[in-house]
């Protein structure tokens, strides 16, 4: 085959230009090239409103705002954490409590952004010989791990409906799936779960619900997740902070105007679940989708006030809300797109 050998020149220019690209490439401000990576507790789209940080993925949310976000998944808020001080990722979804039990220990290296899924909606259940909360003393009683979020607001939620916890044996167990399979399996005698989760669960034999998501929230409306950066990568990307919370919010109001949409998306995910019991989650979520970024100051005043008062935070310096979270991706968001109604108003 023949070859064409192009001028001096030519190739002195084209030479160049592929040096330029290759130096480019190695630059240290290069970094902001590589994809974003949002760390996530679940390991597959979870079926409540949190399922929007998967979904704006596959349905290229993050795409159209001209960001590429990479997962990366994990178990529960340590792990999350683990990762994101390792390096792992950008961003991280992770529990309130544990984000500010840091600042409370003197590290503030990292601030809440924003939030896709403030409350997860949770409720509990229980053996069905049970019939209330009041008569589980000397139950065994499933939760994430001992400290955690889901633990201390159930510990509020039964302390409110007349249930002792101290007289409880508390069981670490893991992922709200694994508490759910133990409940079933005679393991445990009561647990919290999201909604999901407990329609999830192909046979309810021998169970019952004690306490349901409207009840459950009523007694403890506190802010579970939200997603942090560390304050290194709100300085260095923040573009692409703000590109993946405009992303969420976006999505978040596609599935708020038409919840056909999210079940459409989950449909893979649903596992047994019929049209009637997706039909019951979109009911369940019409106000739990965060169209505005899901940072309401006096919501996270509220969380802050109140883990000040639990187990975990005995004597320990809370932090102000300015110190652990910073309103500025969002509001940048919200100045482009608008506010929109919806169960999380963008007060500050």
């Amino acid at each position: 085959m023949a070859m064409t050998t192009l001028p001096l020149p030519e190739r002195c220019r084209r030479l160049a230009l592929v040096g330029l690209t290759l130096g480019l490439a190695l630059m240290p401000g290069a970094a902001a090239a590589e994809p974003f990576r949002l760390i996530v507790t679940h390991l597959e789209p979870p079926l409540v409103p949190n399922s929007v940080m998967d979904l704006a993925l596959e349905l290229g949310y993050f795409e159209r705002e001209g960001v590429e976000v990479e997962l990366v998944r994990v178990q529960q808020t340590p792990s999350a954490l683990a990762a994101l001080q390792a390096g792992q990722g950008e961003m991280a979804n992770i529990g309130v409590d544990a984000l500010l039990l840091r600042h409370a220990q003197g590290d503030d290296s990292l601030v809440a952004v924003g939030s896709p899924n403030t409350s997860l909606p949770f409720l509990i259940a229980a053996r069905d010989d049970f019939g209330s909360v009041a008569k589980l003393a000397g139950a065994s009683f499933g939760v994430g791990r001992l400290g955690s979020l889901d633990h201390s607001l159930s510990t509020r939620v039964l302390s409110s409906l007349g249930a002792d916890p101290d007289a409880m044996e508390i069981v670490a167990l893991g992922q709200p799936a694994v508490r759910a399979q133990a409940l079933a399996a005679g393991r445990i005698d009561a647990t919290t779960v999201s909604i999901g989760v407990w329609l999830s669960l192909p046979d309810k034999t021998g169970m019952e619900v004690l306490v349901d998501p409207d009840a459950y929230f009523a007694a403890a409306p506190v802010v579970n997740k939200v997603n942090v950066v560390p304050r290194t990568v709100l300085e260095d990307r923040r573009d692409e902070v703000e590109a993946v919370t405009a992303a969420l919010v976006a999505v978040s109001r596609d599935f708020a105007a038409d919840p056909d949409l999210w079940i459409e998306a989950m449909a893979p995910y649903g596992g047994e679940l019929g049209p009637e019991d997706f039909g019951t989650l979109a009911d369940a979520f019409a106000g739990a989708w965060m169209v505005n970024g899901g940072l309401d100051a006096q919501a996270l005043a509220f969380t802050g006030d109140w883990l000040a008062g639990t187990e975990d935070f005995a004597d320990a310096e809370m932090p102000t809300l300015d110190q652990w979270v910073d309103f500025s991706a969002v509001d940048a968001v919200l100045d482009r797109l608008g506010t929109a109604p919806g169960g999380d108003e963008p007060n500050r």
